[in-house]
């Protein structure tokens, strides 16, 4: 990740975040999940409170995080809303403190505009809306006003029914009609398109077969020109087809993320951090090699 001009880069290798230059070209980046809930799907309460969220996310950046993702309210399938105060004492404690300890960008995932604000008051830079900007009229003021990132994400209806009856005519058609769309909304707002990172959602409002299929033609997002971000940690379709509960699903999600670094995914968000960079750099570096046609001949 560097700061220096943009000017040579295709618009999907960078976005801005507060005036932060944040580049993807090299290799693809790595965000770390730090949730701060007592029902998340995978770390189920284990970093729920601020002190131990903070200390979670300290070691993420030194196992190599580009960006610490910090999240109040759980998004899996059927999950609880949070009320907006229980949110704000959950984050703001976590982003004011490694504001101060890491020189990482800091994510807030909400749907929020005012737990956006105060987060980003707080030192946060980058916002991941799973609503994609339609659940608080507020939130694109706010992003627009701030100049920070946004990542904006296709869910087919809310996390309490997003897995009731997924149906799509064509999954990826219809994904990538619905981002851009979004991201035009978003720049009506006012939100530079420099700042807008888009994510297709797998496993949000989706079956088995969407996710594969979204995994499988990745690339055809990569026409949005901006910047790809995939979360496929651990998730539940990984889990039925490898037929393994959460807590080892790592060999399967290393699988799914090499594919998604192949396929153009930039931005991977992962709970195992020092795993998945190794996994992200190791099939960056084949992606990036050039081919040849020249055959080599030895003796």
């Amino acid at each position: 990740m560097e700061q220096s001009s943009s000017q040579s880069l295709s618009p999907r290798d960078w976005f801005l975040a507060r005036g932060r230059e944040v580049r993807c070209k090299d290799r693809p980046l790595i965000m770390g999940i730090v949730n701060v809930t007592a029902d998340s799907f995978y770390d189920r309460g284990r970093y729920a409170n601020p002190e131990q969220a903070v200390a979670h996310a300290l070691e993420l950046a030194e196992q190599g995080a580009d960006i610490l993702d910090i999240g109040a309210e759980s998004t899996r399938p059927g999950a609880n809303p949070v009320n907006e105060q229980d949110e704000l004492a959950r984050v703001i404690p976590v982003v004011t403190e490694l504001a101060r300890r890491v020189t990482v960008p800091i994510s807030v995932d909400t749907t929020k505009s005012r737990v956006a604000q105060l987060a980003l008051d707080a030192g946060a830079s980058i916002i991941n809306d799973v609503s994609a900007l339609r659940f608080d009229a507020q939130m694109a003021t706010v992003i627009a006003r701030s100049g920070a990132g946004i990542i904006l994400m296709h869910m087919q209806g809310t996390p309490q029914t997003m897995q009731h009856t997924p149906h799509y005519e064509s999954v990826v058609t219809e994904v990538s009609h619905f981002l851009d769309e979004r991201m035009q909304v978003a720049m009506e707002a006012g939100i530079a398109k420099t700042n807008i990172v888009l994510d297709p959602g797998i496993g949000f409002g989706k079956l088995l077969v969407h996710n594969l299929d979204i995994l499988n033609q990745l690339s055809s997002f990569t026409m949005l020109n901006r910047p790809l971000l995939v979360g496929l940690s651990r998730k539940s379709f990984i889990g039925q087809i490898v037929a393994r509960s959460v807590e080892h699903r790592e060999w399967g999600t290393a699988a799914a993320v090499a594919l998604a670094v192949d396929r153009g995914a930039q931005i991977l968000r992962v709970h195992d951090v020092a795993m998945m960079a190794d996994v992200v750099k190791m099939a960056a570096a084949v992606k990036s090699r050039p081919s040849s046609s020249r055959q080599e001949h030895f003796a």
